[in-house]
């Protein structure tokens, strides 16, 4: 089973003491692999998290989704080539929907979705809404971190 992650960039919150719990329940209910873009805040909190999990369960796999093909250094230089995955298809189009393209990507493999979001605007809210059209379980963070 494969879990992805939407949240807003501008996310300020230590999810990790909700997230870690929920992921490590995820490993258990059969999720093996983890899929996350690499913009924002968000991202960047959600793949300091998966490191940590993956010293814990070296079964689990995690991928770091590119939204821009390989050769756009700046795209990339954060996270090691083998946890980077560009979606085939994704240098189709024009740059600017890149990462619309690679989101859709990522809720069509996504069996699970996990979510900080505390407004319903924006791009992370656009692709939960999908998510949730397509029947995709969702675990929404930012409800439990308000507790």
């Amino acid at each position: 089973m494969v879990c992805t992650f939407f949240g807003h960039s501008d996310c300020y919150a230590n999810i990790s003491p909700v997230l870690l719990p929920i992921l490590r329940q995820l490993v258990g209910e059969g999720v093996d692999t983890f899929l996350v873009g690499n913009h924002g805040g968000f991202d960047g909190k959600v793949y300091a998290a998966l490191r940590r999990l993956k010293e814990e369960l070296p079964a689990i796999q995690y991928h770091v989704i590119l939204a821009y093909p390989p050769g756009r250094q700046e795209e990339f230089p954060a996270y090691p080539p083998e946890v980077t995955l560009c979606p085939e298809g994704v240098e189709n189009g024009p740059p600017r929907f890149a990462i619309t393209r690679r989101n859709r990507w990522m809720v069509e493999q996504a069996d699970v979705v996990i979510t900080y979001i505390t407004h319903p605007w924006g791009g992370a809210a656009q692709f939960v809404r999908m998510a949730e059209r397509r029947g995709k379980r969702i675990i929404h963070l930012a409800p439990l971190l308000e507790e």
